[in-house]
């Protein structure tokens, strides 16, 4: 068992937490003028190094992943990951083909005319009782750290260095 997983046994109840301890943090950085249409991005540790690129639909010639795409795949895979530890602590049995969708967009902020961002997950758990399905994804909510900041916001600082 993963130390993510020992997290959600079945009876563990959670700790209150009074500091904000990280259980794990990586850096990814952006070149070049402006990153958002042509650049890179690449992690500390080299997993990830990829192409940005602005799509078509905001005026730029695509080829390469953009922001949104990045959220969203890891928003669908953290939801996926959380709903597994969730229905296993809970001794549920979950279907082979489950499937998560992640649409993030980009989109104009009616409040001030800038913009910002929104997302919808669709989750697909064939085979399984509708009830229990539904508990399980409201349970899920709950558990997903990216659930929980597009619900509550992110503790976010901003550093000139």
């Amino acid at each position: 068992m993963t130390q993510l997983a020992a997290l959600f046994v079945k009876g563990a109840a959670p700790q209150a937490c009074h500091a904000i301890v990280p259980l794990y943090a990586t850096t990814v950085g952006v070149s070049t003028r402006h990153a958002r249409s042509a650049g890179r991005a690449v992690s500390d540790d080299g997993n990830l190094d990829l192409a940005l690129r602005l799509p078509e639909e905001l005026g730029g010639n695509g080829g390469g992943a953009n922001p949104e795409q990045l959220l969203a795949a890891g928003f669908a895979a953290c939801f996926h990951g959380a709903m597994t530890l969730v229905a296993a602590a809970k001794e549920m049995h979950l279907p082979r083909d489950i499937d998560i969708a992640s649409t993030v967009s980009f989109e104009r902020a009616p409040s001030d005319g800038l913009f910002r961002i929104t997302a919808e997950l669709t989750v697909s758990l064939p085979h399984m009782d509708v009830a229990h399905a539904a508990a399980l994804v409201a349970e899920t909510e709950k558990a997903c750290p990216y659930a929980k900041m597009a619900q509550e916001g992110m503790r976010c600082t901003v550093s000139l260095v």
